[in-house]
C-alpha cells in the first residue's frame, strides 16, 4: 500500500503533529510534496513552519527548482521566510540559488527593498560565499 503523503500534509498552522510526522518520514520519502511543504512555511510564526524550516534546510540542493519558482513570484513575505527560514541555513542551497541571490541583492523590487530581502540575500552570500560576491 502507497503512503498517501498529501494527507499527512498539514491541516492547519498549528498542526505541529502532521509537520512532525512528514519529518520523521525524512527526503526523499517526502520529495513528491516538497512544493505543498514549502506553502507552510510562508510565515515563520506558524508552529509549523519551526518543525519544517530546519528539516527542509537540511534536504539541500532538491529544492532550488521550487524555491526558485517562488523567488520569482510577488510573494514579498513567503520569500524572506524562505530566505530566512530555509536558504539561510543551507550552504549548498544557497550556492545553488547563487544567481538569486545575487539578483535579489543587484536588482531587488520595490517590495524586495521593503522586505529587505536585497539584505537577507546580501547576508546569506556573505555568509557562504559566492564565486559573483
Amino acid at each position: 500500500m502507497r503512503l498517501d503523503l498529501v494527507s499527512l500534509l498539514p491541516a492547519g498552522k498549528h498542526d505541529t503533529a502532521k509537520a512532525e510526522a512528514l519529518v520523521a518520514l525524512g527526503y526523499p520519502a517526502v520529495e513528491p510534496i516538497l512544493p505543498s511543504l514549502l506553502e507552510w512555511v510562508q510565515d515563520l510564526n506558524w508552529p509549523v513552519a519551526r518543525v519544517l524550516c530546519p528539516f527542509l534546510a537540511s534536504i539541500g540542493t532538491p529544492l532550488a527548482p521550487p524555491i526558485r519558482r517562488i523567488l520569482q513570484t510577488n510573494d514579498d513575505t513567503w520569500k524572506y521566510s524562505l530566505l530566512a527560514g530555509i536558504v539561510a541555513e543551507s550552504a549548498p542551497l544557497a550556492g545553488e540559488l547563487s544567481p538569486e541571490l545575487q539578483r535579489l541583492v543587484s536588482f531587488p523590487t520595490a517590495g524586495e527593498r521593503e522586505e529587505e530581502l536585497n539584505i537577507h540575500a546580501y547576508e546569506i552570500i556573505m555568509r557562504y560565499g559566492s564565486k559573483d560576491a
